[in-house]
């Protein structure tokens, strides 16, 4: 089971969530929201093989957090996964999106100037912008669009300039994001759960309610759901051999 984007530093109890991650066998891309957490989260995960820690710098704290992008560069030769990163552009914090350009657009060349990264991105009302920026900085690396919610037409771009996507059973459970998973390369697809800011039967997302996602995804694909699994699997296999650099 993949868990491709979840906070496990963000658990009222992170070791416990982390240790249940290993008995589960679930690989776990673990986002962080400040470079300050990076190495606090990474420790969670010392024993954890199939656990991988990401640096990120979100953007809806970029405001707050714009002083740690130094910090992000002295770790980013340490990490071969990066995010949570991106653009948000819901009302709340559209005051600061100067800055959070400044963040992403720094990040982004940050990523490019070291040989490429792995990147889970957040587009939450501001795909065009993303995708603007991705195309600009060629050399970043590999995007995820984690729990994508732009248009069709943005989808069709996204596709086009190679994206890959990340699922939740949160965004499956809405028509809209049925519809979005649908048309993405079923070979560009992993799962994710978001949690714990997800929810799921109205309590916060555990990393093994990715299965959930899986589920989804077998009734959208009408497949098999150990079709499903193996297909993913192998997307992971296959991300995981591209050739980016980093730790």
């Amino acid at each position: 089971m993949i868990d491709f984007h979840a906070h496990l530093d963000l658990y009222p109890d992170p070791h416990t969530v982390a240790r249940e991650c290993v008995v589960r066998d679930l690989y776990v891309l673990s986002v962080t929201t400040t470079p300050s957490a990076w190495s606090g989260t990474a420790a969670l995960t010392k024993d954890a093989p199939r656990v991988r820690t990401a640096l990120g710098l979100h953007p809806q704290i970029a405001h707050e957090r714009k002083g740690e992008l130094p910090l992000f560069e002295r770790l980013l030769p340490q990490v071969r996964y990066v995010g949570e990163i991106g653009l948000d552009g819901g009302p709340e914090y559209r005051r600061h999106w100067l800055d959070q350009e400044h963040v992403f657009s720094r990040v982004l060349s940050l990523c490019a100037r070291a040989g490429g990264r792995v990147m889970s991105i957040h587009s939450r009302r501001a795909s065009t912008q993303v995708l603007d920026a991705l195309e600009m900085e060629a050399g970043a690396g590999i995007a995820i669009l984690h729990w994508f919610s732009g248009t069709q037409r943005e989808l069709a771009r996204a596709v086009d300039l190679g994206c890959w996507f990340s699922v939740g059973p949160a965004m499956l459970a809405g028509d809209k994001g049925r519809a979005l998973a649908a048309k993405m390369p079923r070979d560009r697809i992993l799962t994710e759960t978001d949690g714990p800011f997800a929810q799921v039967d109205g309590r916060a997302a555990w990393p093994w309610d990715a299965n959930r996602a899986v589920e989804e995804l077998s009734k959208i694909w009408s497949e098999p759901i150990d079709t499903v699994q193996r297909q993913l699997d192998g997307n992971l296999r296959r991300l995981s051999s591209q050739g980016v650099a980093g730790g």
